[in-house]
């Protein structure tokens, strides 16, 4: 099976349905299960585009990660519990990491899937993989909930199929610092990320340049999508054009909407929708990722929404009642309290439009990218 010819792919697994980081984890929801049963109900997942997602093996893990971390992260999973020692050097069993008993097999499923879909776009073509775009993990450790980084492994994967030139363009509320670890230096992979300035990692400050190839843009608090807009023309899609890529890979974290906990951003999902519509046109092989986002239901109704998009579906003024049910029965607790839903979140998919100035930060910065892309070009 291939992407091309066939129309987009779209990579999934069980183990997604059932697993959890813990009660009281940003991650206890359910996100890709949702994802899948939302786009089944809709009509848009017949099984000639599922594509069951492999797990990736220890030895294909070590093509970026340490196989001493690899090995005490099957260690962990099968223990359930490491050492301090461990905890030190590999930040397993933390708080953010924490332990939990598919903390191996989630994970290298997800990479697994990032792998394959390299695969899948040898000869062009487009694969969603939402469990993907775990963009924190670091050779050696587990960082930001993410034990292994399969955007790393979907950019291999690609430049091993023939892919010399990759964008990687993050639009995630949080900066990838796993991914610029692994290819600031490699002027053939270049890297796109709008992030929130001073959300963690807190790093991709502006002026961070690489080997020449790493475009960082801090957004400001409340960013809106006449601003995601303006950034998507003067900056992704100029860069993405200049560089004249055989693949992209897209993080569509949806971690940047007004009602995700873990940012403070004011985008709606249209926003994330129309950079992948965007750079869908432009990319000769497209790989589209999952990341943040820890509001089930806008997480399930943004990346339902970005499957809609590639393959290019009629996103319904109001939901069926067969794909409203699969958002009526989610549960979220918090803390204190089980959270409810809005109405809009469980009868709709797309958001209003969340419009608004476009501030003068935010221009300042897109003029100092555009100037420094002028003198690239």
């Amino acid at each position: 099976m291939a992407a091309e010819g066939g129309g987009p792919l779209y990579i999934g697994s069980e183990i997604y349905r059932n697993s959890s980081y813990g009660a009281w984890h940003p991650l206890r929801i359910p996100r890709v299960s949702t994802v899948t049963d939302l786009t089944r109900a809709l009509g848009w997942l017949p099984p000639a585009r599922f594509v069951q997602s492999p797990r990736a093996k220890p030895a294909a893990l070590h093509a970026f990660h340490d196989p001493a971390y690899v090995a005490e992260l099957q260690a962990a999973e099968d223990r359930q519990w490491v050492s301090p020692e461990v905890r030190e050097r590999h930040a397993l069993g933390t708080t953010s990491n924490p332990v939990y008993p598919e903390m191996y097999r989630r994970p290298a499923t997800a990479v697994g899937g990032s792998i394959l879909a390299g695969e899948l776009v040898a000869r062009g073509g487009v694969v969603h993989n939402p469990a993907g775009g775990t963009h924190h993990g670091l050779p050696d450790r587990a960082n930001g909930f993410c034990y292994l980084n399969d955007p790393v492994f979907a950019i291999l994967s690609l430049r091993r199929v023939g892919a010399r030139r990759v964008v990687y363009i993050d639009i995630d509320a949080h900066h990838p610092d796993g991914v610029d670890h692994a290819f600031r230096n490699e002027p053939e992979v270049c890297l796109i990320s709008t992030h929130e300035e001073g959300r963690w990692p807190r790093t991709g400050p502006l002026e961070d340049r690489g080997a020449g190839q790493v475009w960082n843009l801090p957004v400001p608090r409340g960013l809106n999508d006449d601003e995601m807009a303006l950034i998507r023309e003067r900056l992704i899609l100029p860069v993405l054009e200049a560089h004249r890529p055989d693949a992209v890979v897209l993080q569509c974290g949806a971690d940047g909407v007004e009602e995700d906990p873990q940012s403070r951003l004011s985008l709606s999902n249209n926003a994330h929708w129309a950079v992948v519509g965007a750079v869908k046109r432009l990319a000769p092989r497209l790989i589209v990722l999952g990341g943040g986002g820890y509001n089930p239901w806008s997480c399930g109704r943004l990346w339902a929404g970005v499957w809609g998009t590639l393959i290019g579906a009629d996103i319904p003024r109001r939901l069926p009642d067969r794909a409203a049910a699969v958002l009526k029965a989610l549960r979220w607790e918090g803390p204190r309290r089980e959270i409810f839903p809005e109405a809009h979140w469980v009868e709709t998919l797309r958001d209003a439009p969340r419009s608004g100035p476009i501030r003068p930060e935010v221009r300042e910065r897109l003029d100092r990218l555009d100037a420094r892309l002028r003198v690239w070009v």
